[in-house]
């Protein structure tokens, strides 16, 4: 507040008439008139960010079932399962995770699932038990039975797939995520390379980069498991996918390299890294083996940790 001499003045001193209670101004209500537009105006803002983050898919009646569709990409026949809630909504935005099979595997496989005292995967790589209702997965069958992804053309697979599903069925189109064993996993890691905007993040199981990178400059959330008997794809090939995310994701590299602990994984939860680019590890002893335990225990950890990480973006 400034303050100063008061200036005397000769002029007489004027009386007003005394001012009525209703001509006062009324600025409380002009403010809260305000307050409450500038709100609205925010909270539609949110909800047409929250609502373009859907598919387009919603609210409609899908087509798309539980079943085998075929498309043609590039001229060649491609196959592909869909697995669909059993109670689905279509005003509920699911999660998209799309499950790559192993060389010499088929989707059929990864739907039916496989034994896993002889080095078969669970079905979906047993996500879908663990879903609740909230997931669609999509599960392609490769060329030859892989996923050599000459020319891309098994990415351009993926980006068909997406524009379909998300045509038909709703999707939040943030919660896209891929996972697979072995070649499924390098596709998965090529996903990452190649749409890391499209993908928000990929669980690779016992990986190696088969399937090539084209990119693979950008970060994209990434969880990895490989056992250090591997026979198929040495350790040194899961962890090389791992490195490329633990240096895009600016994560705080760690040394020494986690080792495993007896017969039970140890699970390293990398530090530093940009928020919503987490990186995590589980190294075991087994070998090429997507349905490891660890001592004492039948069953596989690598689904309840693909699923915790994938849960954490919801």
């Amino acid at each position: 507040m400034r303050t100063g001499k008061v200036k005397k003045t000769s002029q007489p001193i004027h009386h007003q008439p005394p001012i009525r209670p209703s001509s006062l101004p009324k600025p409380k209500m002009h403010r809260r008139s305000n307050l409450l537009t500038v709100l609205s105006l925010l909270v539609l803002g949110l909800l047409g960010a929250v609502m373009a983050e859907r598919s387009a898919g919603c609210g409609k009646a899908n087509t798309i079932r539980s079943q085998q569709y075929t498309i043609t990409i590039n001229g060649k026949q491609r196959q592909y399962i869909m697995k669909i809630p059993d109670r689905y909504d279509n005003n509920f935005a699911h999660k998209l995770i799309f499950t790559w099979h192993q060389l010499g595997g088929s989707a059929q496989k990864i739907v039916n699932g496989e034994n896993i005292n002889q080095g078969g995967a669970l079905p979906y790589y047993g996500l879908n038990a663990l879903a609740n209702n909230t997931a669609i997965f999509v599960v392609p069958n490769g060329l030859n039975a892989g996923w050599a992804n000459q020319g891309g053309e098994d990415v351009t697979f993926f980006d068909e797939l997406v524009k379909r599903v998300e045509a038909d069925l709703c999707v939040e189109t943030t919660q896209r995520f891929s996972t697979g064993f072995s070649y499924g996993g390098a596709m998965s890691y090529a996903v990452a390379c190649a749409r890391p905007t499209m993908i928000r993040a990929i669980a690779v199981i016992s990986g190696s980069q088969l399937s090539g990178c084209n990119g693979g400059n950008s970060p994209v959330a990434f969880y990895g498991q490989h056992g250090t008997s591997d026979s198929v794809l040495n350790v040194s090939g899961g962890r090389q996918l791992r490195d490329r995310f633990v240096k895009n994701n600016g994560c705080t590299p760690v040394n020494p390299e986690p080792q495993p602990n007896g017969q039970n994984s140890v699970k390293t939860v990398y530090q530093g890294c940009r928020e919503g680019y987490p990186v995590t590890w589980v190294i075991h002893r087994g070998d090429h083996n997507p349905s490891q335990t660890d001592a004492g225990s039948s069953t596989p950890f690598a689904p309840r940790n693909t699923w915790e990480f994938f849960s954490q973006f919801s």
